[in-house]
């Protein structure tokens, strides 16, 4: 702007002068500048009709002078100069900013012009008859620009800036870029170019002069030197020449942290004291390594580098603050060590494969340990238990083991021992208060027990709150006191046509005892049994046994139950024996083998069960009932008779009851052939020489007969009859091949009695309850007969 306002108005006039000039001898070798139908109608009429006189006009800005500043000049061919014509604009700025002299057709700009502000303004021309107001030309538009000076500095709108780098990047490393501006018109001279420049800092950063991007000077930026530089930034205009103008900015640059030192303790030792009742876990101390980065680059492990350090000690990182906490590992024995010296070593977690080439990113320290002494409960010999052994047969009294234990403060202290009772509430052992001797206080019993575990207290004679305690465990040795024993009380079950030689059972024994050279068992038929013709066992060498059949064929009408006495004899020493009996029952088998029944008193009716069977059944029924139905019609035609001969003797006559309080009238005869099916026994007769024993069945002829297998017969019926529904009711009579030799009354049967003349009471019958009083007064007139006769 400076440039341009020295140059004066009269210039200016005659710069204008000179345009305008052109403009007209343009416009002299030029049609009118109206538009193509105004030319057409103007050649028709024999007349030519000029354009209007000027060009596109221009007008400098920041104009400073007191006069107006004459822009320029419209002209139409048609004024000749005499006044007659009249010029007029309109438009921007029309009568304010321009003005036109009507006569003349002189255009000047009153008001000072800002280019930034406005670069151009568009206005109308317009050629009028003076005294009509006629229009002599068409309307038409020009321009008036604002030439440009340069009147503008460059600007950076963005600043001030702020932009990071990393330390130790390589020169030329971009950072950033600035931008300036510039008003002034860039398509016009060079008052818009601008080119940049450091003013502050160029020594570690330079600038690119046409686009403002900043880069690294030097390549030994540290951030931990200096962690941010100022650098100032001008922009010139003119394109750096003299005479242009300029502005400026700041630019902070923060030089941003790389991992490039390594931790490092500030000491080379450090020292520390516990006492060595501290716990497992308690804290020795703290250390810390600097790190002279920031951020994740100061993170860190530490570690205990030496073998006995990290056995006794244990180092972990705290998060927030980097430090190495050094605690207790292991417990710390004074009298063993008084001090240690233990290795620790700081490590970066986030090393930067870049600076490996500057050095060892870790570094150590020792951490001295002091232990203080500490008064100590005892110590057990040896710490972890003791585990002591006693045979299970040894006496009230007897030695068991010792225990012991040492105060580690003071040599040949005097210890006391104790036995913890919750643990020993039975009170079995017994402790020397002074030697540690545990004794036994009761009698052991391997088989009820065969470990104990107990506790035993070790306290300081001259300080009772030092106790420690050890867990002793005693093992109680087997000795043989228990006879092995059949597992369980074992039945067999075998069929009536069993085969010789068949398996029938396999047996196992129980010992309680556990001998360390493992159990072996023999097996052999108890001595009452040695002659059994039924059975043999076999040994099968594996502490088991196998019970066979001896011969073919088995009634379990005749017997259908074998009790057979197993002798057990174990290994020892001593060797000890025990008897159990096997029960065999003999059972009713189908074709396939498969038991059907063992019990003889549904023999009979054991194969009832498939259709046929049923169908046979009924049809033995229906005979029955027609057989009965014949023989009750005739013992009524019979029934005189019969009545003389139940007087005569009431013992061939059976009652049988169907229900409990029947009376009399329930009665009914019964064929007393029924009961003599079993055995077969001839009418006896009285001699001088007592009764014939060869009519007498063998088991009677031989005096000397053992009635245990009957006795054992006649229980194992009356059980079975208890339990089995399908037998008759309790008050009916039951058959039995004998009563006894134990019964009070002997027998009742008139088919046991031996001799014809009784001389019974059975007056004590009507003692025995509803069901024998009646029994009894059948007996009691008879016996009144005899008497009288």
């Amino acid at each position: 702007m400076a440039p341009t306002q020295g140059l004066g108005a009269p210039f200016l006039l005659l710069l204008l002068g000179v345009l305008h000039g052109c403009s007209c001898e343009l416009s002299a070798r030029t049609s009118s500048a109206v538009d193509e139908k105004a030319k057409a109608e103007a050649t028709s009429r024999g007349r030519v009709r000029r354009g209007w006189v000027w060009n596109q006009f221009f007008v400098v800005e920041e104009y400073t002078g007191t006069e107006p500043l004459y822009v320029g000049k419209i002209h139409s061919d048609s004024d000749e100069g005499d006044g007659s014509i009249k010029y007029t604009i309109s438009g921007e700025g029309a009568g304010t900013i321009f003005i036109i002299d009507e006569i003349t057709g002189d255009i000047h700009a009153t008001e000072r012009l800002d280019r930034e502000e406005k670069t151009y303004y568009t206005l109308r021309a317009q050629a009028r008859d003076r005294l009509t107001d006629r229009p002599l030309e068409p309307e038409s538009e020009f321009v008036i620009k604002v030439q440009d000076i340069n009147d503008s500095e460059p600007k950076f709108l963005e600043g001030p800036y702020i932009g990071s780098v990393p330390e130790l990047s390589p020169i030329g490393t971009s950072v950033m870029k600035v931008t300036a501006s510039d008003a002034d018109d860039p398509t016009y001279g060079s008052s818009a170019r601008v080119v940049y420049s450091v003013l502050d800092g160029e020594k570690f950063f330079t600038v690119d002069s046409q686009t403002g991007v900043i880069r690294t000077a030097v390549a030994d930026l540290d951030r931990e030197t200096q962690d941010r530089y100022e650098l100032v930034v001008k922009a010139t205009d003119m394109a750096g020449q003299m005479g242009g103008l300029s502005g400026s900015t700041t630019v902070t640059i923060v030089i941003t942290d790389v991992n490039d030192n390594p931790p490092r303790f500030p000491q080379k030792m450090y020292q520390f004291s516990v006492s060595e009742s501290a716990a497992v876990g308690t804290p020795v101390g703290r250390v810390m390594a600097t790190d002279a980065d920031m951020g994740e680059n100061t993170d860190m492990t530490y570690l205990i580098r030496d073998e006995e350090g990290g056995e006794l000690f244990r180092v972990s990182t705290d998060s927030e603050t980097q430090e190495a906490v050094i605690t207790i590992q292991k417990a710390l024995d004074y009298e063993t060590k008084h001090s240690h010296n233990v290795v620790v070593e700081a490590i970066n977690k986030h090393v930067d494969p870049r600076f490996v080439d500057l050095g060892s990113f870790r570094d150590q320290t020792i951490v001295r340990v002091s232990v203080s002494d500490a008064d100590e409960p005892p110590l057990f010999r040896p710490r972890e238990g003791a585990v002591m052994e006693v045979q299970e047969d040894a006496r009230v009294g007897a030695l068991v083991g010792i225990v012991t234990a040492v105060d580690p403060d003071v040599e040949n202290a005097p210890i006391r021992y104790a036995i913890d009772r919750d643990t020993d509430h039975e009170k079995i052992f017994n402790i020397d208060a002074v030697t540690g001797a545990i004794t036994l206080g009761k009698i052991l019993d391997r088989e009820t027990a065969g470990w104990h575990n107990i506790t035993v207290t070790a306290v300081e004679a001259d300080n009772l709150s030092q106790v420690s305690r050890t867990a002793v465990s005693i093992r109680i040795l087997d000795v043989n006191d228990n006879p092995p024993e059949l597992a369980t009380p074992y039945e067999a079950s075998i069929c009536e046509d069993a085969k010789p030689g068949q398996l029938i059972h396999t047996i196992s024994v129980v010992d309680r005892d556990e001998p360390q050279s493992g159990h072996r068992f023999y097996f052999t038929l108890a001595p009452e049994a040695a002659n059994n013709r039924h059975f043999t066992l076999w040994d099968v060498k594996d502490n088991t046994a196998g019970i066979r059949t001896q011969r073919a064929g088995f009634n379990r009408q005749e017997q259908n139950v074998y009790l057979l006495p197993i002798l057990v004899v174990d290994s020892g020493p001593p060797a000890l024996s025990s008897t159990g009996t096997l029960t065999i029952h003999v059972c009713g088998c189908d074709a396939d083998g498969a038991i059907q029944s063992c019990n003889a008193t549904a023999y009979a009716v054991a194969a009832a069960l498939s259709p046929g069977a049923l169908i046979a059944l009924l049809v033995c029924v229906l005979i029955l009932i027609v057989l009965v139905l014949l023989i009750l019609t005739l013992k009524r035609q019979r029934k005189g008779q019969r009545m003389s001969e139940d007087e005569e003797d009431m013992r061939d006559n059976v009652i049988k009851y169907n229900d409990e309080g029947g009376g009399e009238q329930d009665t009914q005869a019964y064929d007393m052939s029924a009961l003599r099916s079993l055995y077969d026994f001839p009418e006896v007769k009285a001699s001088e020489s007592g009764p014939d024993l060869r009519s007498l069945p063998q088991w009677i002829q031989n005096g000397s007969a053992d009635f245990s297998l009957f006795s054992g017969y006649i229980r194992k019926k009356v059980e079975q009859a208890d339990g089995d529904l399908s037998v008759p009711p309790y008050d009916s009579f039951q058959t039995y091949a004998f009563e006894g030799s134990g019964s009070p009354a002997l027998s009742l049967s008139s088919i046991h009695t031996l001799s014809t003349a009784s001389e019974q009471d059975f007056s004590y019958l009507s003692d025995w309850g509803p069901r024998f009083r009646q029994l009894a007064g059948f007996y009691a007139p008879a016996h009144a007969e005899e008497e009288g006769s």
